[in-house]
């Protein structure tokens, strides 16, 4: 049966969207919207956007929102990268884009953005196999990624982009000898962090993506320099841009007059890659974030989640007791089952929130026993989580953190308004399970009901089964304190 997904990615130059319809796996673009909002641009010294920028960014989104307005939220995903990573008031601004869309909106990190380019770009190409490198020139960062087939082996995201690059060295639009020059060894210097291990990996072939790379290929052909990116086609490129002295003034094949602000900038920081990763040739893909993300979510459709694989990963590397963990998600999806109406929560999110909190709720146990919940928390919120948001992170965290000991609402309070009320009550029903789980046995926890009114939580168990389990009953006694000191109530019997 066919399905249509959509993908938004609110770029720091562009906002794009794709729609595509899947038919067996097969993904068929059906729409494409893309418009210059120029986000970055607006990114004022002390990180907040500029009233300009926001109402470009709104104005876009209704567009888009328009368009979506009769899809399923679960095939609609919409990202946001560097400049919201950087924006001091994107939260603010977010509670307007998500209501101008329509759709929930998660700010992803650096290096998610850098595995959504590779997943677009694998699956663009003509044949997934052999070992490329892979560049993403955005307005406010650029990806590089290394990977075999689909998936990428390692992935950086460097804090430059040809919008603030632009900004920095050629403002005004005056393009000089001595800017470009500057600008090449200023990107070279970003890059420099990644030259050993890149070149100790090596490539087969590399791959540019997005718009500033596609413009300067375009360039390159059609001005007769070469039939790919090559450095001896930069360097062509960077003269005619110091000979025509002026954005304004640039008149090359194959330039659109939208690219030519920032094509300067651009021009700088792919010499400089060149430079220090000593690439000979780059050819384009038009696969980047907006596919990845398309794809990204046929694979959650087929039971391909990166997210499972993620969460695998993290049990292994911190030798997590895996046996334990599924005997609290158990009790806590049982718990959530019950629940879910009386707590007024999206059933099919708040199953994911518990899933994966109680598969990693010991994961801080590797380091110290001591504060272990502290050390989870922290791990949770740090780590690099392919397939995570950096909000869905910080709930996971903030819901490991408080699984046990004192329960601080507080620490909620800086998260979205929507998912902090729901992981907050998630918090309490996984706080439940692993007390019923305490003893770490395979012995059926009996089956108990679960009541909520409010913010009081009633438990039943079967007759005579607490006098039976007389450590339980003083552990639910303690979490009734616990609780209380929270503003929340706790019976049983």
């Amino acid at each position: 049966m066919a399905q249509l997904v959509a993908a938004v990615d609110l770029g720091s130059n562009s906002f794009h969207m794709l729609v595509a319809r899947v038919v067996d796996g097969e993904v068929h673009v059906v729409d494409r919207i893309k418009e210059r909002v120029a986000l970055a641009e607006g990114l004022a010294a002390d990180r907040s956007l500029s009233p300009d920028a926001q109402k470009r960014a709104i104005a876009c989104l209704e567009r888009f929102g328009q368009r979506l307005e009769h899809m399923a939220g679960d095939n609609v995903r919409a990202v946001g990268t560097n400049t919201l990573r950087a924006a001091k008031d994107a939260r603010r601004f977010l509670e307007r884009a998500e209501a101008a869309l329509g759709h929930p909106i998660e700010i992803i990190s650096g290096r998610e953005e850098a595995r959504l380019v590779y997943l677009g770009v694998a699956n663009s190409l003509a044949s997934p196999e052999g070992r490329r490198l892979v560049v993403d020139i955005g307005g406010g960062s650029t990806e590089c990624i290394i990977g075999e087939g689909f998936e990428p082996s390692v992935a950086d995201s460097l804090y430059m982009g040809h919008i603030t690059w632009t900004q920095r060295y050629f403002s005004g639009g005056r393009i000089t000898a001595a800017a470009m020059a500057d600008a090449r060894t200023a990107a070279a210097l970003e890059a420099e962090s990644i030259q050993r291990q890149y070149q100790n990996i090596g490539w087969e072939e590399a791959v540019g993506a997005s718009g500033t790379i596609l413009a300067i290929d375009a360039i390159v052909r059609e001005n007769g320099w070469g039939e790919s990116i090559t450095p001896r086609g930069l360097k062509k490129l960077r003269r005619a841009l110091v000979e025509a002295g002026r954005a304004d003034k640039i008149h090359l094949l194959g330039l659109q007059d939208a690219r030519k602000p920032v094509i300067a900038g651009g021009a700088a920081i792919l010499s400089g890659v060149f430079d220090i990763l000593g690439i000979e040739a780059m050819c384009p893909s038009e696969g980047a974030v907006r596919e990845g993300v398309v794809y990204d979510l046929v694979g959650r459709m087929r039971d391909q989640d990166v997210r499972e694989g993620t969460v695998r990963h993290l049990e292994e590397r911190y030798h997590v007791d895996v046996e334990q963990a599924a005997r609290v998600e158990r009790t806590a999806l049982a718990l959530l089952e019950q629940a879910a109406n009386d707590l007024e929560l999206d059933e099919v999110r708040s199953r994911e929130y518990v899933r994966w909190a109680a598969r990693l709720h010991e994961i801080g146990v590797s380091l110290s026993y001591s504060g272990y919940h502290k050390h989870g928390a922290y791990i949770l919120e740090h780590t690099d989580m392919p397939g995570f948001s950096r909000d869905t992170q910080r709930v996971l965290a903030c819901m490991v953190g408080n699984h046990r000991r004192k329960l601080r609402p507080s620490r909620f309070e800086g998260l979205p308004a929507e998912p902090a009320v729901m992981a907050l009550k998630l918090t309490v029903l996984l706080r439940l399970a692993v007390r019923l789980n305490r003893g770490r046995s395979d012995a059926a926890i009996p089956k108990v009901r679960i009541a909520v009114e409010g913010t009081h939580f009633s438990i039943r168990f079967p007759d005579g089964w607490l006098d039976e389990n007389p450590l339980t009953r003083v552990d639910l006694g303690r979490e009734q304190m616990r609780l209380e000191a929270a503003g929340y109530s706790l019976s049983f019997a």
